[in-house]
């Protein structure tokens, strides 16, 4: 078979391709000539450069597999290469260990000042009192976001004698002891904590900005920040003014906003340690990722199972399952959305009536793809969801029970918040291959149509609140599409749910809990 490698590959991947392919190397071409060749292949590799789009897909009707030789797919149609039923797949543990050790590397460089004096020194100038630096031994050093990267930091720098401390929501505390590291139920109370902090999140539209002016505020004056995640999650103008006016003592960013960039107003401080994106530029890095995905397409070629593929889950899915696989990814992420402080702990997937005789197996791993797809910094599949669960000290567990009292089948999702109360989500299918409903949230029940993005309220029902909610959303700018209420028969606590047509912001939400004195309110996506 034929296979296009399409941006630069390792020349190991070339070769572990060429052993069972032709394969031809035809980098930096135009988006209008890949469309006009295309088609003369069974399988395309890119890295970040080249785009993979529908366009590109139609015009390939051979195209078997996808394969990006790293870590994300922002440059993969993954729904239009789904529907053509063009596998895809990426390089997701290539870059781990480079992207950890290049943290470690910036601690230190941050911690003694080493690329400043580099400079001075270079420039004629020994400037060795000026540039003295600190110890790790017995500082603490607060991770965000304790996944497979953070995990790894935390790892090396608990042999430095620093004492770890993390906030991850999706982490069970037993894990965290496990690596030594104390989880907090903040990130707040890391940053005022910590000596050192370093971010490993994912970036969503719940990160993006989360470390602004405010958040900076409550870290020491002495502190410093690390980002070699994703650009945009740190305010680079607002840790620019901190760190100018003693906000935090320093920083050492990796990534940007906006890159490739050779402007930012952190580019003139001398408290700041700057790179050009290099957390997976290693040499072992692009080996990885060339070897990883040159496998994995072999494997793809060959019909047979590939571990890193993102759209097609492995093995026979019963017919009766089939249909509530998406309900089930969104049951997954509702839950996630709901837990404020996130879950701990047991998950249990409940197939309810004429789901229970099959095998639920992989509702649950579809509900697990949805429980971490927003809270992981790789993407999440049907293969790889139970060992980033495990990874995390999640035990997702399923039960069913043939005794269904108002639906034909029902599929509940319950867990366990931060705070030890329980989480319940429920949803069915108005027939086989019907609409989909929620019919139960917060354990409260309701009749609504999941929507891309939605909104619930859990409040003392009494006249006035609905016209509140909705002039709320009006003064915001946000239509509100559907709502419904529910509440149960012997209490006066009543839940709102809403579909939107529009994202909605944490402060409109929390606007809006205020107003009606609501105990909670969630806006979440399940896009």
């Amino acid at each position: 078979m034929r296979i296009l490698v399409a941006d630069p590959l390792a020349d190991a991947g070339v070769a572990a391709l060429a052993a069972h392919h032709d394969v031809d190397v035809r980098t930096g071409l135009s988006k209008e000539e890949l469309v006009a060749i295309a088609g003369e292949y069974d399988a395309i590799v890119v890295r970040s450069q080249t785009r993979v789009d529908a366009e590109v897909l139609a015009a390939a009707p051979s195209l078997k597999v996808v394969a990006r030789a790293g870590v994300g797919l922002d440059n993969v149609d993954v729904d239009a290469a789904t529907r053509q039923g063009v596998v895809v797949c990426n390089a997701p543990q290539s870059n781990v260990v480079s992207a950890a050790e290049h943290t470690v590397a910036l601690l230190l460089a941050l911690a003694r000042n080493i690329p400043q004096a580099h400079v001075a020194l270079t420039a004629g100038r020994w400037e060795r009192s000026t540039w003295t630096g600190i110890e790790l031994q017995d500082k603490t050093l607060g991770v965000l976001g304790l996944g497979r990267i953070g995990t790894l930091v935390a790892q090396r720098c608990h042999a430095f004698g620093m004492r770890l401390i993390a906030y991850d929501p999706f982490v069970a505390p037993d894990r965290a002891a496990r690596l030594g590291v104390e989880l907090l139920p903040s990130i707040d109370d890391v940053l005022a904590r910590a000596d050192f902090v370093t971010v490993h999140l994912p970036k969503t539209p719940d990160t993006v900005g989360l470390l602004d002016a405010a958040r900076l505020r409550r870290m020491k004056p002495t502190a410093r920040l690390l980002n070699v995640a994703r650009g945009g999650i740190v305010v680079e103008h607002d840790l620019a003014e901190a760190l100018k006016t003693g906000v935090i003592a320093g920083a050492a960013i990796d990534v940007f906003t906006s890159e490739p960039t050779t402007e930012s107003p952190l580019f003139e401080l001398t408290n700041v340690i700057v790179t050009p994106h290099l957390g997976a530029s290693t040499e072992e890095a692009q080996d990885k990722a060339g070897v990883q995905v040159a496998e994995y397409v072999n494997l793809a070629l060959a019909g047979e199972f590939v571990p890193s593929a993102v759209n097609v889950p492995g093995g026979v899915v019963d017919e009766v399952i089939r249909p509530y696989l998406p309900l089930a990814e969104k049951l997954g992420r509702l839950l996630t959305g709901l837990a404020a402080d996130g879950i701990t702990g047991d998950v249990t997937v409940e197939t309810l009536g004429d789901l229970a005789p099959a095998d639920g197996r992989p509702l649950a791993l579809a509900v697990t793809k949805g429980l971490l797809g927003a809270v992981c910094s790789e993407p999440v599949t049907l293969v790889n969801a139970p060992l980033l669960a495990e990874e995390r000290g999640l035990n997702v567990r399923e039960v069913s029970d043939p005794h269904s009292e108002d639906y034909v089948s029902v599929l509940r999702v319950t867990g366990v918040g931060r705070d030890g109360r329980r989480i319940r989500v429920a949803g069915t299918l108005l027939h086989p291959g019907g609409r989909q409903r929620l019919i139960e949230v917060w354990d409260m029940p309701v009749d609504v149509e999941p929507a891309d993005q939605m909104a619930f309220f859990r409040y003392v029902d009494r006249p006035g609140i609905i016209g509140t909610i909705g002039a709320g959303f009006g003064e915001a700018g946000i239509n509100i599409a559907a709502a419904q209420v529910g509440r149960l028969d012997d209490s006066n606590e009543a839940i709102m749910a809403l579909s939107l047509d529009d994202e909605v912001p944490r402060e409109v939400i929390d606007d809006i809990v205020a107003r009606i004195g609501a105990t909670e309110g969630r806006g979440v996506s399940l896009a």
